[in-house]
């Protein structure tokens, strides 16, 4: 490549066409039982490294899932879910970004792209995943993996908001179990789960475990089916909303919902 470059008359455009244009550059992380078989540690670049998704993109996808996420283009920025107080102690007294007051309606929803970054205090939910201060240019993103990040996607009012829209849709569209669980799978997977899918299996078994719970405590239900600022499931059986919140909730924490495959 040194050699094309110079040759090239150091011609940087041909030679980022040359790599994004390559072979090596356009593998994926799929892998076929024959490259495993042929290439088991990867040396010969088969395939693309598997990587967590950026804290952006993660939220973003849980919005989707949960049939939540506004598309609209362009705007001010908006000021989702925090915790309450995060701005204050870095605050100047005076300041206008004393107090973060989160925002309501479909402002919540938007894209994080658009989300209002206070540089001295980012937001808590991006920080644990990783996501630059920008306090400083960044070239590379560190990719690490704690125990905060699971907490974060269990108990964020986003992400349980969320699976809460999943398990909604869910309930509306079948009345069977397996029917739930095969279309959630699908859903936040984006892969169907075969008929033998011990998944599939699992999940139902799941929303059985919930289900026995929120029936024996009601208001446990009620409180779950009241985080976030979306209105609550109408007409729908709140105890196999709550069930499915949570068998979604443990869907959207799974290794293949947070990692590019």
């Amino acid at each position: 490549m040194a050699v094309e470059f110079v040759e090239s008359d150091w011609d940087v455009r041909h030679m980022l066409k040359l790599m994004v244009n390559s072979a090596a550059y356009r593998q994926d992380s799929r892998a076929t039982a024959a490259k495993r078989a042929a290439d088991p540690d990867n040396r010969l670049l088969s395939r693309g490294p598997r990587y967590r998704l950026d804290a952006e993109v993660l939220r973003d996808q849980a919005l989707v899932v949960g049939g939540l996420l506004q598309r609209r283009i362009g705007g001010p920025g908006v000021r989702p879910y925090q915790p309450k107080g995060v701005w204050k102690d870095v605050a100047f007294a005076g300041s206008n970004t004393r107090e973060y007051q989160a925002d309501s309606g479909t402002a919540l929803y938007r894209r994080t792209l658009y989300t209002f970054w206070k540089r001295t205090s980012p937001p808590p939910s991006m920080a644990v995943f990783d996501a630059p201060t920008r306090e400083q240019c960044t070239v590379r993103r560190e990719r690490t993996n704690t125990p905060l990040q699971a907490l974060v996607l269990m108990n964020d009012p986003q992400y349980v908001e969320a699976a809460r829209g999943l398990a909604q849709q869910a309930v509306k569209r079948a009345d069977v179990d397996a029917e739930r669980a095969r279309w959630m799978f699908r859903r936040a997977l984006a892969r169907a789960a075969s008929d033998v899918d011990v998944d599939v299996e699992q999940l139902v078994a799941a929303a059985g475990v919930f289900r026995k719970q929120f029936t024996g405590d009601p208001k446990a239900a009620d409180k779950l089916l009241g985080v976030g600022a979306s209105p609550k499931p109408d007409g729908l059986d709140a105890i196999e909303c709550a069930s499915w919140t949570m068998v979604a909730n443990l869907l959207m924490n799974r290794d293949d919902f947070l990692n590019v495959e």
